[in-house]
């Protein structure tokens, strides 16, 4: 676990606190990101059903003792594909939990390119449905035509929109309505999850409960732009709401104000 007790931030949109430092790779026009030869798929398969998910099933239990609240939302919708947001509180956690929540449909998910880094883990990112974010015109184009396909194809596609992880953090902090474009063009349900942490009595780490919520959808607002801020304040005031179940602060974070040096 991780033991900062006190946090002070400056920037709620920007302030990165993962312990994980790298040189992120660069994703050019040249990456795969829809890994349709057979090889690929068959590798896919392996990486996924067989060798990570039961890791991250024991993992989930043995680490977090993660409990999920909700999942049955998801099941009117097991042939058709959504969005799932969520926060973002453990650097290795939210990468792996998150195929805990749509099982057994395997998801797919927005990374930044250091998660390709990641000892052990990074080589098996793009296996495990891992989509990182383009660095220029070309890859954003694969991009947008993976996400695309992934959820017209009937898969569940799951976003950190506060981009920067924040351990243990219990609040939900401000994102930008960027990423919910994505759902506003395919018409495509949205719905949240919020991972919040309880008090136990015989271990330290306090246990992790998952609360899912949704659907939500894009409304008949005056414009693309429009619709997906709607649809962002949708999502972003039920996951504060949710993140009140929380009721232990591992790490305290407070913010610096600029003169205090």
């Amino acid at each position: 676990m991780d033991g900062r007790q006190i946090i002070y931030y400056t920037d709620e949109l920007h302030d990165e606190f993962s312990t994980f430092t790298t040189t992120p790779p660069r994703i050019d026009g040249s990456y795969d990101y829809e890994r349709k030869s057979l090889l690929k798929k068959f590798l896919n398969f392996v990486t996924y059903r067989i060798i990570m998910y039961p890791i991250v099933v024991v993992y989930g239990r043995l680490v977090f003792r993660q409990k999920i609240i909700g999942k049955e939302k998801l099941k009117p919708f097991k042939k058709q594909g959504f969005f799932l947001y969520g926060n973002h509180t453990q650097p290795l956690g939210d990468a792996l939990l998150q195929t805990r929540l749509t099982f057994p449909r395997r998801t797919y998910i927005i990374v930044h390119p250091n998660n390709l880094n990641v000892p052990f883990f990074g080589k098996m990112v793009p296996s495990l449905g891992g989509l990182p974010i383009p660095d220029d015109k070309a890859a954003y184009k694969n991009f947008l035509n993976a996400i695309n396909l992934k959820v017209t194809e009937g898969n569940p596609l799951v976003i950190y929109p506060e981009a920067h992880i924040w351990p243990y953090y219990t609040g939900i902090r401000p994102f930008v309505d960027t990423s919910f474009m994505y759902p506003v063009s395919l018409k495509a349900p949205v719905f949240c999850f919020v991972n919040t942490y309880k008090k136990t009595f015989l271990r330290k780490r306090p246990k992790m409960v998952t609360y899912i919520e949704g659907p939500f959808y894009s409304g008949s607002e005056a414009s693309p732009k429009a619709d997906r801020k709607a649809l962002r304040d949708q999502v972003y005031a039920k996951m504060c709401e949710l993140a009140k179940n929380s009721d232990i602060e591992v790490i305290k974070y407070i913010k610096k104000e600029e003169n205090d040096g």
